[in-house]
């Protein structure tokens, strides 16, 4: 039984309607043990080039550097909070 449901088919969908080419994965490290059951499955259903960052990510805002010139067209956190730049309240 899995305790999350990482929402692969949201990104599979996303994939599709978008026609992304090249896709970057980036995992919280609790989750890079998924990372090949992620991808087999992206791959099955889409015609995407699948790449799994596998350095160190602390959240949305820790995107590599360079991602464009690499063709990479979309980019998927998963294990992160949402990103919200509306700090009202705070």
């Amino acid at each position: 039984m899995k305790i999350y449901d990482l929402e692969v088919n949201s990104l599979i969908e996303r994939i599709k309607e978008k026609n992304h080419k090249t896709v970057l994965i980036q995992l919280a490290d609790g989750l890079k043990p998924q990372s090949k059951e992620i991808v087999d499955k992206v791959r099955q259903e889409t015609n995407a080039e699948v790449i799994i960052w596998f350095g160190s990510s602390f959240g949305a805002c820790d995107t590599p550097f360079g991602l464009p010139q690499l063709g990479i067209d979309l980019v998927a956190h998963f294990g992160h909070n949402i990103f919200k730049k509306d700090l009202e309240g705070w």
